[in-house]
């Protein structure tokens, strides 16, 4: 007869046993050493595909007086910010009142409008954390704003204020002055601010809009009626595109902006203004700016260049990585290999509606000065006459085509594009036709425009140095190097 507790006894003994088994087995394997993947070669790894590039949704219309406008809503965060583009620029100054137009893009904001003094513009936005911009380039004008959803229909306000009613308080005009008169004063402080500033005179001439520099009499020149002139010339509805990004309603937005600037006038018919013409101011030649306190030197040289619409722009961006950069061929033959360099460049750099440069060049010791420049013009030669490896240029396709996709980061980049090449002229889908010509380039397209577009008879060379300490001296490289004064002109006392 079976004993009942047995029953009972030994499905606890069971569990005990197997609990135990379970414990052991946990130890043991905590004790096994752990199996580390074998790492692959980097040529190895995977990588997923270039993200498809997508065009955020966007309105684009245009009001009766002429503005342009472009709304692009985008939720993720409670902002809103705007900017609008101006045809101006300071390349459209007279001659003698050289600063007139940054004196306009500062005072239009820094002195207020007819409704709110410039403080009192400082206060409202500084309360809400929110910014109202605006400023003059070479090319171009711009104002701008940013503000939290809650608080945009009051710095919308503001904006709109800014742009059409600027008084150019008197006070805020001479502030700005004075401001750009300590700038003038510490202009050859940086020597590298000296060698961009003088190279690009000897490359579009001392009096081209493109290369004057500011002086004290040019500035003492401009008064407030200059600054009420140049911004009535200029600002006027149809003369600008105005674009809005981020968490608004586009219905509402489109009726804020009639509301704000649909009444105002257009101005009557004016011719557009001609555009200043370019050549190079140089031909060629060696040029120094003696700095006896420096125990290096700042090479820039290089020639005019062209514009991004032109047809070769895409092969000439693929030269332009190919010589620059890690694994670049400036980098490695001219800084790694001879060490000739702390920095060393060379790139084609266009402009959108007027030549740009062909600008190389780098730092290096003074008696690196002579060798790093015969060093760089060895390797654009090098270009110019034997064709680049299939490995170079497939290396150098890779990172121009994957670093594409960060013009692309975020929504706002995308409606600045969009406004930059409407207003140059440009198609809106230019980027993408420069994406499809830079996959298709070949090596025989690298060499034909390496040797249309870098063109050593044209190199003018420009040293910011110790003309003392530079050994070889540069008469090594040319007989005749041309000595530069850059002299601050003293004001004229009153």
């Amino acid at each position: 007869m079976n004993n009942p507790k047995s029953k009972i006894k030994k499905p606890k003994f069971l569990r005990w046993l197997g609990l135990l088994l379970l414990t052991m087995l946990l130890v043991v394997v905590s004790r096994v050493p752990a199996v580390a993947a074998t790492p692959r070669h980097y040529t190895e790894l995977e990588f997923a595909p270039v993200p498809e590039i997508q065009i955020p949704e966007y309105t684009r219309y245009k009001l009766d007086n002429g503005m342009v406008v472009y709304l692009m809503e985008d939720h993720e965060l409670p902002l809103v910010g705007g900017t609008v583009l101006i045809r101006t620029g300071d390349r459209l100054e007279p001659v003698d009142k050289i600063g007139l137009a940054t004196m306009v893009g500062e005072v239009m904001r820094t002195g207020g409008t007819k409704q709110h003094s410039g403080d009192e513009l400082n206060a409202l936005l500084e309360q809400r954390a929110a910014s109202v911009e605006t400023g003059i380039g070479t090319a171009s004008g711009s104002a701008s704003f940013s503000a939290l959803t809650e608080d945009l229909d009051m710095v919308f306000d503001l904006f709109a204020e800014v742009i059409q009613e600027p008084v150019f308080a008197p006070d805020k005009l001479e502030l700005a002055k004075r401001q750009q008169a300590g700038q003038i004063a510490r202009r050859n402080d940086d020597p590298n601010d000296i060698a961009g500033r003088e190279f690009q005179k000897l490359i579009y001439g001392d009096n081209s809009p493109y290369a004057r520099t500011v002086e004290y009499q040019t500035l003492d020149n401009i008064t407030r009626d200059d600054v009420v002139a140049f911004y009535g010339q200029y600002f006027h509805p149809e003369n600008m595109i105005l674009g809005i990004i981020g968490d608004f309603d586009s219905a509402k937005m489109r009726s804020r902006i009639q509301e704000q600037f649909g009444n105002w006038k257009s101005a009557s018919k004016r011719s557009q203004p001609t555009m200043p013409e370019v050549s190079q101011a140089k031909q060629t030649g060696v040029f120094l700016v003696n700095q006896p306190q420096l125990t290096q030197s700042y090479v820039q040289m290089g020639h005019l260049g062209g514009q991004f619409n032109s047809p070769d722009y895409p092969a000439l961006d693929v030269l332009n990585q190919i010589m620059n950069g890690f694994g670049g061929r400036l980098f490695n033959e001219v800084r790694s290999r001879q060490g000739l360099a702390y920095s060393v460049y060379g790139y084609w750099n266009p402009s959108f509606d007027f030549p740009g440069t062909f600008i190389a060049g780098g730092q290096t010791r003074s008696d690196g000065t002579v060798p790093l420049i015969k060093a760089v013009l060895a390797e654009i030669e090098e270009l110019r006459t034997t064709p680049v490896t299939q490995a170079e240029l497939a290396y150098a396709k890779d990172q121009v085509v994957n670093s594409f996709v960060f013009n692309f980061q975020d929504p706002a980049q995308t409606l600045s594009r969009l406004m930059r090449y409407e207003y140059y002229g440009y198609p809106e889908d230019f980027l993408f036709q420069y994406q499809k010509g830079v996959q298709s380039t070949t090596v025989e397209d690298v060499q034909r425009v390496a040797q249309k577009y870098l063109q050593p008879d044209k190199i003018v060379t420009l040293v910011v140095g110790n003309a003392a300490a530079i050994q070889p001296p540069l008469t090594s490289l040319s007989a005749d190097v041309t000595s530069l004064d850059i002299t601050i002109p003293e004001p004229k006392s009153s």
